[in-house]
Order: structure tokens, then sequence, then C-alpha cells
């Protein structure tokens, strides 16, 4: 063998858990400067940060501080599902940031945990629909998912019953060589005496009685076995088989194998015989199941996202829901943009399923940061949805400074904050309506600038850092996506503050706005409709838009920018349609014409 492989050290180990070793010290990078690549630098500092993710939103801790109340309020209301009853409906109000949809997170995964534990079917499932937010898309996406978990549990039925067969043959081989030891040359079959452990196994060429039986003799061969016991269709004791069906369940003709009830007579059976705790009265039955299971699979149809009629995707949800015996709980994230999006159809059709479903139970869990939007649904769906609300208030600062202790212990190294930096986020968050998320960003971001300027220890300095970068970020981010017309009347309002004017009104803004257009060759949109816009970039807070009498001269709004005037015009001609625009003075100038 070569010694080439002697040569392997270090860094060109493989790691078996996390692929290649990261063990950047050892590395021999030469006196070449020319070996320092982009990252070296960057990977020469001591990391901040222990676990960056415990940080951010999708996280969902083991514990959640100061939400013990509406999380065992929670509790008792689901444990309904754990007994198989319809838990209540749930509607969850709070502000943005107080812990709603990490609180439901968590108790819904101790649910699942907890139903596994205790062999009771189970399934929650999570949409957010600020993403998912129309009826199709709802039902769509809850369809396929039922139709996932389904073939995954008809995929595990089946590999139970395959595995039942293979212990059928398996005990019928060792039954016939040991029968054949028991009738070696020399010795009659008469020879047997009663306590002989195999004097139960049939012989082939046995006349069969009147009732199908083979006289004295129990047809251990699987096609002619036949027993009715109380346990699993799969062959497994414990919980019933939530889909369990005539065929599964050993009675009268089951599985079409035409016998008759004389035949169940468990105690004909040979000790220890595979079919002996199951529901199944022969081989050809436990063959039949696992057809049957695989003509279900292929039956089902996944739903495409867009193209049928609703109410097909609706029944095809409704099937796959209702294929097992189990509790669902639907759990609606930013449940007010879908009654914003399509109306309440979607949760009248789903608050009224328990009256239609057969074998399983559905409850919903909604999540709103709006406490009125249950004003504009339907009286008979409020009624349904919320027969039970929960309201999360906001984290005060001291609040949030356990939280962001609590997740600090496990995000940074040890040392890496100074004291003033937890309680600073936390002021700054409780400002924002006690909003946990955002305290978590700040936090964040002040690690990530820390790390960037290889500082050791993160101060207040990087605090306040973090708190312009996130508000222009977000600025970015917002302006940045508008549509062209709302950028055009953005950039009006930014070409008259820059020279000066205070007290924008609508008038002058819909002038500059005019030949905006007509400079980017854009269609005009009337004043009206000018004044809708402006209305839309102040529900952003991207300006702050006024209403003001004029005496006689009527009512209009004052308008003033809400955000840093050259980041946010940086954004707006980064807009190749706007970075057309040279010469904005005579604009400007046009703002008096009529």
């Amino acid at each position: 063998m070569s010694d080439d492989n002697s040569e392997i050290t270090g860094s060109d180990e493989v790691d078996g858990t996390s692929g290649f070793s990261t063990d950047f010290e050892s590395a021999d990078l030469g006196d070449d400067e020319s070996n320092q690549g982009l990252f070296d630098d960057l990977l020469s500092g001591e990391p901040i940060f222990e676990n960056k993710e415990v940080l951010r939103p999708s996280y969902t801790p083991h514990e959640l501080p100061h939400r013990s109340d509406q999380i065992n309020k929670m509790a008792t209301i689901l444990v309904a599902a754990l007994r198989g009853e319809t838990p209540s409906n749930i509607l969850i109000y709070g502000k943005t940031g107080t812990g709603k949809t990490a609180s439901a997170k968590f108790v819904s995964k101790e649910l699942e945990s907890t139903s596994q534990k205790y062999s009771v079917p189970c399934d929650v499932e999570y949409i957010n629909c600020e993403v998912t937010d129309t009826q199709y898309r709802v039902l769509a996406q809850l369809a396929n998912k039922f139709i996932e978990k389904n073939e995954a549990r008809i995929d595990d039925r089946v590999a139970t019953l395959e595995s039942l067969l293979d212990d059928i043959d398996e005990y019928d081989a060792d039954a016939a060589r040991r029968s054949a030891d028991a009738t070696a040359p020399g010795e009659g079959a008469d020879d047997r005496t009663a306590s002989d452990p195999f004097d139960f196994v049939s012989s082939a060429d046995a006349e069969p009685d009147a009732d199908g039986s083979s006289g004295d003799e129990t047809g251990a061969q699987s096609g002619g076995s036949a027993v009715e016991t109380g346990g699993s269709p799969d062959g497994s004791t414990g919980a019933s088989d939530s889909s369990s069906s005539p065929s599964e369940t050993g009675r009268g003709d089951a599985g079409g194998t035409g016998h008759d009830e004389a035949t169940t007579d468990s105690s004909a059976l040979p000790p220890n015989h595979p079919l002996e705790s199951t529901a199944f009265e022969t081989r050809a039955e436990v063959e039949d199941r696992i057809a049957e299971l695989e003509d279900d699979k292929e039956s089902f149809e996944e739903v495409p996202m867009t193209g049928w009629p609703t109410d097909r995707v609706y029944s095809v949800f409704f099937d796959a829901v209702d294929y097992d015996e189990r509790v669902v709980v639907i759990m609606l994230d930013e449940i007010d943009k879908l009654v914003e999006k399509s109306g309440d159809d979607t949760l009248y059709n789903l608050s009224r399923m328990n009256s239609e479903l057969e074998n399983s139970r559905v409850s919903i869990i909604g999540i709103s940061n709006d406490l009125k939007f249950t004003d504009f649904l339907d009286p008979r769906v409020k009624s349904s949805l919320g027969e039970e609300e929960i309201v999360f208030p906001p984290y005060d600062a001291n609040q949030l400074r356990d939280i962001l202790k609590h997740r600090s212990e496990v995000a940074f190294k040890g040392n890496a904050l100074s004291e003033d930096v937890i309680p600073l986020c936390a002021a700054f968050a409780a400002q924002e309506h006690g909003d946990a998320r955002r305290a978590l960003d700040l936090l964040r971001t002040a690690g990530e600038l820390a790390e960037r300027s290889q500082a050791e220890t993160i101060v207040e300095e990087h605090v306040r850092q973090a708190q312009d970068k996130i508000e222009l970020d977000r600025v970015v981010e917002v302006v940045r996506t508008l549509p062209t017309q709302s950028k055009l009347v953005l950039f009006a309002i930014i070409l008259l503050e820059k020279n000066g004017v205070h007290s924008i009104n609508t008038g002058e803004v819909f002038n500059i706005y005019k030949r905006l257009c007509e400079e980017i060759d854009a269609d005009v949109l009337t004043q009206r409709r000018v004044t809708d816009l402006i209305s839309e970039l102040d529900m952003l807070g991207i300006v702050n838009a006024v209403v003001v009498s004029k005496g006689r001269y009527g009512r209009t709004k004052e308008i003033s920018l809400s955000v840093p005037l050259e980041e946010t015009e940086a954004v707006l001609l980064s807009d190749s349609r706007l970075s057309d625009i040279d010469d904005v003075q005579p604009f400007v100038q046009a703002r008096f014409e009529n």
C-alpha cells in the first residue's frame, strides 16, 4: 500500500459527524502572503457565537419564560385529543413578538410526543397564512400533507403484514420439518402420542369436515388456519389499528375466504402460531389486506397548487383526513391574513367538518395579531371558531431581559456579553410594544457586528449600531419591494424635502409625480389614487401623513418623510426605471402647477 495516506493530516481529515475538520489553527499557511485567501482574516478571529440559531424567530425553545399560564391553558384544552375526544377550537391573540407561535408550537410538539407515548393517533399541522393565503392553497397544502402521512402509515402497515407472512412461512417450514422428523423411516405416523406438540399439524391429504375444518386437525399450513382474536389487524398487539375494516377484523366472510364462523375457534390454533394474536384467519386474508392497502395508496392523488375546482380540493382533503381514525389539530398562523384575502369560507368549511367526518375529528388553533378580526366573520363561524380564547400580553422590559438571558446562555460563548447589553436590548424592544422577536434580532445583530469587527466582547455600542442597522434594513427592504407607482410618489416627496419644502401637501406631491411619470413614460394615476398610495406609505411607516383643515379651502394631508432621506433615495435610484431621471430640479419647480 502506498505511503501517500500518511500525508493526510489536520484539515485534510474528514470528521465523521460534521464533514471536514475546521481546525484552522493547525493549518499551515506558510509565510507567503499570497496564500492568504479572502476569508482567512475573517476566520482568524475568535467566534463569539456558540449557537446563533437560538436567537432566530424560527427556533422553538424547550422553555418559554413568562408564558406558563398561556401554555397550561392550551394544554388543558388539547388534552382532550389524548382521550380520543375533539378539543375545543382555540383563538390566540397578541401583538407581534409576544410568544404566540412559539408557545403554540411548543404545546403541539408536546401533544404529538405524548400521543406517540400512549399510542393515541394525533396529528398537528401548521400553516402560515401570510404565505398560504387563499382557501385553495390552504386546502391543497393540508390535503397533500395528510396524503403523505397516510402513505407513510400504509407503508408501515404493509411492512408489518409482510413480516407476518415471513413469520408464517418460517412457522410452516419448521412445522413441516418437525413432522418429517416424527414420521422418519421405521416409525409410523400412528405412533405419535397425545402429548406430541405437533399433533395439531394438519395433513395436506386430510378430508375436510362439513364445517370446512380438516377433522381433528387444524391445518397449520397458512392457507387453512383460522383464528379470531382481538389483536391488531397488522399482526401486532396493543392499540387497535385505526383503519381497521371488515377484512381486518376476521369476522364472518373476512377477506373473501369463504370460511364459516365455526372455523374461527382460536383454540384450534397450534401454540405460538403467528396468526394467534391477530385478527386474521388465514394467510390469504393477510395477502388480501396488503393488496387493499396498496390499492388505497395508489388511489391517493396529490393536489396541484393551481388548476382544480375548490370543491374537488376540499373533497380530496376531507377524504385524506378521514382515512384514519385520529384527532387532527390544524394550526393557522396569521389567520387574519387568510380572512382578509379569502373571506371566511375556509374557516367555515374547517369548523363544520366534524359533523361529516366518520373516523377523525378536527380542531382548529387560530393565531392572530389583530384583536378585532373576528368582527368581520360570519356569526356562525365566529361562534364555532372562538370556543376558547387566549390573550398573550406584551412583554415588559424585565420579562424581555429574562428571555434574552435564557437564550444568550446557549447562543454565546462565555463572557461574550458585557453587563449592559441585555438590559439595553430589552429596553429598546420594550419601547416597540414588548416585542421579544425584536429583542432577539437586536442581540443577534449586535453579536454579528462585534464578530465582524473581531471584538472579543459585545458592548453597548454594538447594540446601538444594531438598532440603526435593523431599522435601515427594514426600510431598505420595504422600499425596494414597493410597486413602481408607489416609488414615484415616494420619490416626489423626497425631492420636495431635499429642496427644503415644509408641510408638503398632496397637491404638490401629485404635480411632481405627474412630471416624473412623463419622464419615464409611466401611466399617470388620478390624484385620488395618489392620495391612497400616500396613505399606504403612511401605514408602512415610510412617511407621516396627517390630515389638517384649511378652513374654507377644505382639508389636505401634510406629509413628511419618516425614514433616512439619503438611504431611501439611494434605494429608489437603484431601480432601473428611476435611475434614468437625470435632472430633478425642473420637477421641484413644478410643484405649484395646476
